[in-house]
């Protein structure tokens, strides 16, 4: 874990930005506008309490613009150093573990993320792949030039599946939960021994 002193964590936000899964039912989902405005309001409460650096963790692709809106406009009206990391810390490594393409939700790489901590979630019975295929690198998810697109996931897939969950286990998982522990630690004790004038090239 992290060296002595050690982050102040805050409390997750149970919900997010999931429009693109209403379709399936269960789905809850929250307005950008509204998760932006909890994060920002959250991020300078704590910065009125003397925090000056501010890692906002997302677990889930769709939060990301809410996220780092939210990100901009504290760092506007505070000047603390704010980012968000989900999984830029970590993904290079991660991808390298899956066999599956285009492997971003329910697939190999969350079934076996949850296999290691959550097993109990995993109904292995309903697993089915769908391992969506583009005619252009640019809309591969996990290609390195893709851009950034948005679209229905019921557009893509029948079931919400976009990968090979049948290519998940216990044991990957363990050691992709190792990795993203060991990038975020690293970069959290980076930040700790960085002023802000070092992040800012003397600048600030």
């Amino acid at each position: 874990g992290c060296t002595t002193p050690r982050p102040v964590v805050l409390p997750l936000i149970p919900y997010g930005v999931s429009y693109h899964h209403e379709d399936f039912a269960g789905t809850i989902s929250i307005n950008p506008e509204t998760l932006s405005q909890i994060v920002y309001d959250v991020g300078m409460s704590a910065v009125r309490h003397g925090i000056t650096k501010l890692v906002i963790i997302n677990g889930h692709g769709g939060n990301g613009p809410a996220l780092h809106f939210a990100a901009q406009m504290i760092n506007r009206d505070s000047h603390i150093f704010t980012c968000v990391d989900t999984g830029e810390t970590s993904d290079p490594d991660i991808y390298a573990m899956a066999e599956t393409p285009n492997d971003v939700h329910s697939g190999e790489i969350e079934t076996s993320t949850t296999l290691a901590t959550r097993p109990h979630l995993v109904r292995s019975g309903k697993i089915r792949k769908f391992i969506p295929r583009f005619s252009s690198r640019y809309l591969d998810f996990t290609n390195k030039r893709s851009v950034g697109w948005y679209a229905h996931t019921s557009k893509i897939s029948p079931t919400g599946v976009l990968g090979d969950p049948t290519k998940g286990s216990r044991e990957k998982g363990e050691k992709m939960w190792a990795v993203m522990i060991k990038h975020l630690i690293e970069f959290v004790e980076d930040l700790k021994r960085l002023s802000l004038d070092e992040i800012y090239q003397k600048r600030y």
